[in-house]
Parts: C-alpha cells; sequence; structure tokens
C-alpha cells in the first residue's frame, strides 16, 4: 500500500485526508468518451485512476479529476435499454417492489438516474405515476419518446427541493447504479432524502466492493465511479442526508451488487437480519479494518499478465482476436494493460451510436455486431463479462459455426468453447493455444 505524503485529497463522507492507496491503475482518457473518427486523428487528456481509501471511515474512493458534468454530457453515449437482460432485472425490480411495498395508483414513484426509461416503463405500464432524473438530455429525449416525464438535471438539495415543490414526494426513490457516481455525496443523499416521502422507501443498487476484490474485478474502476461501497460505508454515506439501512439483498448484477433499503432516521425499521449478516461477514473478510484493504493491486497484476500472454501468443501463432462489446469497464482494462489495435482488430456493440467510432486511449474500432460474422476470428474477447449469460447466447449459435472460442478475462482468464458451454482453458494460456493449434 503506497502512502501519499502531503495529499490535500480528502474523503467525501468525513473530510478524513485520503493519504493511502487502495490501487492505482495509472492514466486513461474518460472510459465513456467514444471518439468520432476526425477525434481519432487527434490527442486524448488522460487523467489519473488511483482509488484511495479513507483511513478513518474506510471508504474507497476515486479522486474528482474529472468533474462529473464534463462525463455526463448531454450526449452521453449509454443506454441502458440495449441490455435485455437488464431490463429483465428492472421488469423484476419493479414488480418486488409492487409486491413488497404495496404501491397502488396513488402511489409515485421517482427514479434518479432514470436514463432512457428502461426501468420507469415498466412503473408506468403498472399505472402509476413515475417521474425521472435524468442529466443527460439525449438519453432523457429517449425517455420522454416513450412518455416518461422527465427532468433533465443532476440531483442535489436544491434541484430535489424544486422537483418536490411541482410533483411531491415519492413513495419510492429508485438509485439504482447511480450512488457510485456521484462526487458530491452529501448533497446527492441529502437530494435524495428530500425526495422521499416521510415514511417513503429508498432503493440504491450498487456494485459490492466485497465481490469486487474477491472476484479481482478492477475494471469497474472508472472515471465516473467515484466511490466503491461496503455495506458498512454506505450506511456512513446515508446518514449524511438523515437515513438509515433498513435491509439489504445481494444481486448478480455487475459481478455482484448489493440492492440497498433505507428509510428516514425517524421512521426506519430496525436493521434486518440480512443486514446484520452481511456486516458480519464483511467484518470477516477483512473490510471493516483498513489492513484488510490491501494486497489488490498483486491481483490486478496477475489478471493483466494472463491476458496479454494470451493475446501475444494468439498473435505470434496466427490465430485472430476480435472484441466483443464496448462497455465502459472494456476501457480501463484496455487502456491499462495497453492493448491496441495491433493485439485486438476491433470490437463491436449492440449499440448503433458507438459504430463506427474508436475506443478512448486504444483506438481500436467499434463495429456493428454484424462483422464478427463476417471476420469469423478464432478469439472473440468478451469485454462486459458482467452479461456473460446473455452474451454466450447472443454469441454461441454463430462463433461455434465456424470453430470460434469466447474469451473472458475477470476474475480468471477463461476460454469457452460456445458449442458445449465447457471450459476449454484457464491460464496460462500458451499450452492451451498450441493444443487449439493442433
Amino acid at each position: 500500500m503506497h502512502v501519499n505524503a502531503g495529499s490535500e485529497l480528502s474523503c467525501r463522507v468525513c473530510r478524513a485526508s485520503l493519504t493511502r492507496t487502495f490501487v492505482d491503475l495509472g492514466s486513461a482518457p474518460p472510459c465513456e468518451a467514444i471518439l468520432s473518427p476526425e477525434a481519432a486523428e487527434q490527442g486524448e487528456v488522460a487523467y489519473p485512476l488511483h482509488v484511495r481509501v479513507c483511513t478513518e471511515c474506510l471508504l474507497v474512493q476515486l479522486p474528482e479529476v474529472l468533474p462529473a458534468d464534463e462525463i455526463f454530457t448531454d450526449e452521453y453515449p449509454y443506454f441502458s435499454s440495449f441490455s435485455t437482460s437488464w431490463i429483465e432485472h428492472a421488469r423484476r425490480y419493479v414488480e418486488s417492489m409492487r409486491q413488497r411495498l404495496g404501491l397502488t395508483s396513488d402511489s409515485f414513484v421517482v427514479e434518479v438516474a432514470s436514463n432512457d426509461g428502461y426501468l420507469l416503463q415498466h412503473v408506468a405500464q403498472a399505472g402509476l405515476r413515475c417521474l425521472g432524473v435524468e442529466p443527460t438530455a439525449n438519453t432523457a429525449a429517449a425517455a420522454r419518446e416513450r412518455g416518461i416525464e422527465t427532468e433533465v438535471c443532476f440531483l442535489g438539495r436544491s434541484s430535489a427541493t424544486d422537483i418536490v415543490e411541482r410533483h411531491g414526494r415519492a413513495d419510492l426513490v429508485v438509485a439504482n447504479n447511480v450512488y457510485a457516481h456521484v462526487p458530491d455525496l452529501d448533497d446527492f443523499t441529502g437530494g435524495l432524502a428530500t425526495l422521499l416521502a416521510e415514511d417513503g422507501t429508498l432503493t440504491i443498487e450498487v456494485p459490492h466492493l466485497m465481490r469486487l476484490i474477491e472476484l479481482r474485478q478492477y475494471d469497474t474502476i472508472y472515471h465516473e465511479h467515484f466511490q466503491y461501497y461496503t455495506l458498512q460505508t454506505i450506511a456512513r454515506a446515508l446518514a449524511l442526508g438523515g437515513l438509515a439501512v433498513t435491509d439489504v439483498e445481494e444481486l448478480p448484477t455487475h459481478g455482484g451488487s448489493l440492492r440497498v433499503y433505507a428509510q428516514h432516521d425517524a421512521h426506519a425499521s430496525e436493521p434486518s437480519a440480512a443486514v446484520i449478516d452481511l456486516l458480519a461477514r464483511e467484518k470477516a473478510a477483512g473490510l471493516h479494518d483498513l489492513e484488510g484493504l490491501t494486497g489488490f493491486e498483486s491481483a490486478v497484476h496477475s489478471v493483466k499478465r494472463d491476458l496479454l500472454r494470451f493475446l501475444l501468443d494468439a498473435q505470434e501463432q496466427g490465430f485472430t482476436v476480435a472484441g466483443y462489446g464496448a462497455p465502459g469497464k472494456g476501457n480501463t482494462m484496455l487502456n491499462h494493460c495497453g492493448i491496441g489495435r495491433d493485439l485486438l482488430a476491433f470490437t463491436v456493440d449492440m449499440n448503433p451510436h458507438k459504430h463506427g467510432k474508436f475506443l478512448p486511449g486504444s483506438r481500436i474500432p467499434v463495429l456493428a455486431p454484424s462483422a464478427i460474422d463476417e471476420a469469423q476470428p478464432d478469439y472473440v474477447l468478451v469485454l462486459p463479462w458482467n452479461l456473460r449469460e446473455e452474451i454466450m447466447r447472443q454469441l454461441a449459435p454463430s462463433v461455434s459455426s465456424w470453430g470460434g472460442k469466447l474469451v473472458f478475462a475477470v476474475p480468471t482468464l477463461d476460454i469457452v468453447d460456445p458449442a458445449s458451454t465447457a471450459v476449454a482453458a484457464t491460464s496460462p494460456v500458451a499450452p492451451v493455444i498450441q493444443e487449439v493449434a493442433r
């Protein structure tokens, strides 16, 4: 663990100085800054990906080297609706909340970071009044085309007060995969509390730091993710807005996430058995102790070495490799590993907004999915490993038809035969490639 003497950085929860390193991934351009052909001929600005851990409250966090309003711009390229599994996850969530909270046609649901209306469309279809709050204009416009009323703004105490004055307070406030994306935790958490009715429920979904460490998911670190939470640290953050954790569920999404339930302190029920149990398991894993949050860099280096060894061996033996997906996490990995077009000829993505453009840093071309069928590469490196099952179903028929293999780099390097869904190899890789060559 490095010590950064003289650092003036301070923790977003307790304001203590940030002097310890969790992991340092060097520098990279913003992960969603997909390049047009013209921009790909120009220079890029890279920003540090140096994640710290607070020695006082243990919040793992990335300093705001790139302001949020420069990341979440009017032309944000990420649209939630391009993942069918994510749409289904949202549908199941809405049905679960209707039953759990007894939501009726008189209920009001607000989603913060509502993107293109992927979740609120299910709320509207259930006959519930809803409102989206989304800072990126192009995704908000897509939501409005679905008939979802959407406020275009960053959430904070002031914007939340304005929303409440015009729409009222919400029985359910949804904040899925946004609580890691806000650098001003105090103002944002205060905004969530302002939106929430006195007896209302807030749910937050966020990747779990315990899974990130266990499964070596370092590619989920990028400039959009300012915090990396345990249940303990998310409870400390929510307390900034007078909110208390009442329950938690562990989800498989994004490699392992938490769904945290919270209410206003004055109306909160006692923490559930699930909360007590998970806090105990986090403590047993060493995550409630500063020294337990060390050693992650060696795991990161292992992932990098295995992936590079595979790509170099494949190239030397004349095998072709293409990518599948253009997610933010993929750009963290590609840039940290120094992978460019010499090792990965191109990648494809379902999102047409990315076609004909280039990945930031690596400058790898992003093509339509049909390019995989045309090129018939020997290996397809799957960058969004969190959608492994969905992508296996999408790719298996075509890739298996020409004898291709799928490659997953996290948590360990797996080469998968989609025809049998059997793991063909794990690192070390060179013997595997030689066997395929025979």
